[in-house]
């Protein structure tokens, strides 16, 4: 390496070490919940304090998401992923949200985890920006949760 290069490493974000802190405590408090039917409901209501969090159109979005995911993919249970309303079966997440706030992005994200069966040739998106639900958008995302769980 010549020593004109600057590959100095700056580590994680802020906004990735938030993340990675609420992702820790998310599983600290995970554990020490009681019954299955405690957990589901109590990572719900986490969920949706989440989004109730969330300003102007990252909320607008999630609950959308929220919504249009727990309507056409009810065997996937909410919960909170690294601080982000996300979707699991059998407690591995396949889908999630990212608010563009969280991370001072451009957009909103609807992510897809490897468990998503979106599989298409040799080549297929996993992520999808998100700026506004519209109905055609809506399709979209009921098409592909249902295709994810399928």
């Amino acid at each position: 390496m010549s020593g004109t290069e600057s590959n100095t490493y700056e580590g994680f974000t802020a906004e990735e070490r938030a993340a990675m802190k609420e992702h820790a405590q998310e599983q600290k408090k995970a554990a020490r919940r009681g019954s299955r039917a405690d957990k589901a409901a109590e990572a719900e209501r986490d969920v949706l304090a989440k989004i109730a969090e969330m300003q102007g159109p990252d909320r607008i979005l999630a609950e959308r998401v929220h919504a249009i995911v727990t309507a056409n993919a009810p065997v996937l249970a909410p919960k909170l992923w690294y601080g982000m309303p996300a979707y699991a079966l059998d407690g591995k997440v396949v889908c999630f949200f990212q608010s563009a706030e969280k991370f001072k992005a451009r957009y909103a994200t609807l992510g897809f985890n490897d468990l998503a069966k979106l599989d298409e040739g040799t080549m297929w998106p996993t992520a999808f920006a998100l700026t506004e639900v519209t109905a055609e958008a809506e399709e979209r995302i009921t098409a592909l949760v249902k295709q994810a769980v399928s």
